[in-house]
């Protein structure tokens, strides 16, 4: 099968990690949510957002995935079906978790569940990223802007992230040391989840 085939014809198993893969990082997102201390940049976009237009946080978060997704084309970005997958997960399962997540107010168990989210987050795309089925929309975007304007990949992330973070912080998104947190922690994190799912053998998988 080819390189590109195999992006979009999954083995049952690759099906079932790529569902699960991103319906974690969901949950990990409304976790944040739900700490108040601070979202992912892009979620603080979504959150800015979503009360601009009166839609969910969730339904938003696809939209702007979908939205991102058009931009691949100049680009010449390849998607796969999980890329599209993302589309329609991340955002769903953040609005199902979040309505079932409980009102936290003492801080020591919001900071818990911020940093459980960044957690839940990284784990979450370590197992959808190591399907081999395709990036999410963002980090596609990202990644072809570094290959388009040659710059390293952590100078794209920085001037996309930050973009999009400004921009929801000024629409009435949630921006705080959750976010700080998760900038600094989540590459590291999902690095060590790729690291350690790559070591179980694919027929455990």
């Amino acid at each position: 099968m080819s390189a590109v085939m195999s992006r979009w014809l999954p083995r049952p198993g690759q099906a079932v990690r790529l569902v699960g893969g991103q319906w974690l990082f969901g949950t990990g997102e409304a976790m944040l949510v739900a700490a108040h201390l601070g979202n992912s940049p892009w979620t603080v976009f979504a959150q800015g957002t979503a009360a601009r237009a009166g839609l969910s946080i969730g339904m938003m978060t696809n939209l702007i995935g979908a939205a991102v997704l058009l931009l691949w084309i100049p680009l010449r970005q390849r998607p796969g079906l999980g890329t599209l997958a993302n589309v329609v997960l991340v955002g769903s399962a953040l609005d199902v978790v979040l309505r079932w997540l409980p009102d936290v107010d003492v801080l020591p168990q919001r900071v818990a569940l911020c940093i459980g989210g960044i957690l839940v987050v990284a784990l979450g795309s370590g197992v959808y990223l190591t399907t081999g089925l395709g990036p999410g929309p963002r980090d596609g975007l990202m990644t072809g802007i570094a290959r388009t304007a040659g710059w390293p990949l952590g100078a794209a992330r920085a001037a996309v992230e930050g973009t999009v973070l400004l921009a929801g912080w000024l629409l009435g998104g949630v921006a705080g040391i959750g976010t700080v947190l998760f900038a600094v922690f989540i590459g590291p994190c999902v690095h060590l989840a790729i690291r350690l799912i790559s070591r179980i053998p694919d027929d455990q998988l």
